[in-house]
């Protein structure tokens, strides 16, 4: 290894270690991972969290030893897609 190039450091996806470039970002580390769940991460059927469970951006640099774990995004009923809040268009006046 020459003095030019990084060294890869080690983090865990899903508690399988991958190394990455130094710099890499979060999606970076998930596609060396599984390039399908970095895909799932991007359209927002995947959240990205720490190894505390809490949220993290996909665009955050990775340190060595990082654990990030992937879970299912909880989508919230809302006006857009019908749920309680959503307008019916009728008047019940």
């Amino acid at each position: 290894m020459s003095a030019e190039q990084p060294r890869p450091v080690r983090v865990f996806v899903n508690a399988v270690g991958v190394d990455v470039p130094s710099g890499a970002s979060v999606l970076d580390a998930i596609r060396s991972w599984n390039a399908d769940e970095a895909v799932a991460v991007t359209r927002g059927d995947r959240v990205v969290t720490d190894g505390r469970g809490l949220p993290i951006g996909s665009d955050v640099r990775v340190s060595a030893g990082s654990i990030f774990r992937l879970v299912p995004a909880r989508k919230r009923a809302g006006a857009s897609d019908g749920g309680p809040d959503a307008a019916d268009g009728s008047d019940d006046s």
